[in-house]
C-alpha cells in the first residue's frame, strides 16, 4: 500500500491559506497569552489549543482532511488510528459531515478521551500500542472499513495545522522561536510550514519526553530512526516508538532543532501552568512550556504550543501533586 501513496511534497502556503477558509466554521480561532514568570525566565507565550471543541488542535488537520474527501470516500465511512486525541478530532469532523467513523485506539489511552470519542460517535477498537503503530505504518487493519485518514502523514491534515501557524503570526509577530510537541510530526511540520512561508527568520523547534524522543535521535543521526528505549507514560500524546520516513523528509526543511525534556520537568510545566494562568493541560500539551524554561530557544518570545488538555483530573492533580513535593 505505501508504494500508491503520492511522493512527499512541500506544504504550500496557499494551501494552508485555503484550509483556514474550509475549516473556519469548525474549529475555534484559539487565543494566545503571556505566562508571567518575571524577568528571570524567558518570555513565553501560549498559543492555547486545549481551548478547541475537542481540546485538542487535532481538529484543524482532521476538519480539512474530512472535509476534502470525495463523496464516495464518504459514504464509505472513515477510520483512524489515535491515542486519543486525533480520533476526536476526526470522529467530531466526521459527525459534523455526516460520516460514520472508526478509530483504532490505543488501548491505555485515557478514559476522558475514550469517554469523548464515543460521545461524538465513533466506535472503537481498542488495541496495544504496538499494534497501533504498526497499522500506522501499514495504513492498514483488518476489522476497520472505510476510507482512512492517517492521523499525522496525511498533506490536508498537515495543511489543516498550519492555519495555527497563521494565527501564530498574526498574534505574536515579534517571535523568536516557536515550540511544537512531536508525536508523528504532523503539528510542527504544518505549523512550521506556514511560519517558514512568511517569517524564515523564526526558529522552529521540536520537543519530546525522555521516554520516546525519536526525532531528536533522527536529528542527531542525520536519519529516520527507531527509539529502542521507548516507554509508556503519561505523555500520551507524543513521543513515538519511531520516526517515519516520510515524516521526517518533510520536518527536515521546516524544523530548526529538537529538546528534550524529562518527565518531571513536564510534570512541573503542568503545575506551573495550573498556577499561574489556571490552564488544564495533558502531558503532550505541557511538553514546549517545559523545553521553553530549559533556555535552549532561547529568552524569546517563544510560541509554546499547549496541543491539548484531554487528562483525566484525577490524574492530572496525581501529577502536579507529585510535582510539587
Amino acid at each position: 500500500m505505501t508504494a500508491k501513496l503520492e511522493p512527499v511534497r512541500p506544504v504550500e502556503l496557499s494551501e494552508i491559506e485555503e484550509a483556514r477558509g474550509r475549516i473556519a466554521a469548525t474549529i475555534v480561532r484559539t487565543p494566545m497569552i503571556r505566562l508571567e514568570l518575571g524577568p528571570d525566565h524567558p518570555d513565553i507565550r501560549l498559543k492555547l489549543e486545549n481551548l478547541q471543541p475537542i481540546n485538542a488542535y487535532k481538529l484543524r488537520g482532521a476538519a480539512n482532511a474530512v472535509a476534502m474527501l470525495s463523496e464516495p470516500e464518504r459514504k464509505r465511512g472513515v477510520w483512524t488510528i489515535s491515542a486519543g486525541n486525533a480520533g476526536q478530532g476526526v470522529a467530531y469532523a466526521a459527525r459534523e459531515a455526516g460520516v460514520s467513523c472508526t478509530v483504532v485506539v490505543i488501548e491505555t489511552a485515557p478514559e476522558s478521551k475514550l469517554e469523548r470519542m464515543r460521545a461524538l460517535g465513533a466506535k472503537l477498537l481498542p488495541v496495544p500500542y504496538d499494534v497501533a503503530w504498526k497499522a500506522l505504518e501499514e495504513r492498514s487493519f483488518p476489522e476497520a472499513e472505510g476510507t482512512f485518514v492517517h492521523p499525522f502523514d496525511d498533506h490536508n491534515f498537515i495543511a489543516g495545522h498550519g492555519t495555527m501557524g497563521l494565527e501564530i503570526l498574526e498574534d505574536a509577530p515579534d517571535a523568536r522561536a516557536v515550540i511544537a510537541s512531536i508525536g508523528g510530526g504532523g503539528l510542527i511540520t504544518g505549523v512550521g510550514s506556514a511560519i517558514k512561508a512568511l517569517k524564515p527568520v523564526i526558529k522552529v523547534f521540536g520537543v519530546e519526553p525522555e521516554t520516546a524522543a525519536p526525532a531528536s535521535l533522527s536529528f542527531e543521526k542525520g536519519s529516520p530512526q527507531v527509539f529502542e528505549n521507548w516507554k509508556a507514560s503519561f505523555v500520551d500524546g507524543a513521543g513515538g516508538q519511531s520516526m517515519f520516513p516520510r515524516m521526517w523528509d518533510r520536518m527536515k526543511p521546516v524544523v530548526d532543532d529538537y529538546i528534550v525534556v524529562s518527565l518531571d520537568e513536564t510534570k512541573k510545566a503542568m503545575r506551573l501552568m495550573a498556577e499561574k494562568a489556571r490552564i488544564i493541560s495533558e502531558g503532550a500539551g505541557a511538553l514546549p512550556v517545559a523545553a521553553a524554561l530549559t533556555g535552549r530557544a532561547g529568552k524569546g518570545p517563544i510560541v509554546a504550543i499547549i496541543s491539548g488538555g484531554n487528562i483525566d483530573l484525577k490524574k492530572f492533580c496525581e501529577l502536579i501533586g507529585v510535582s510539587a513535593s
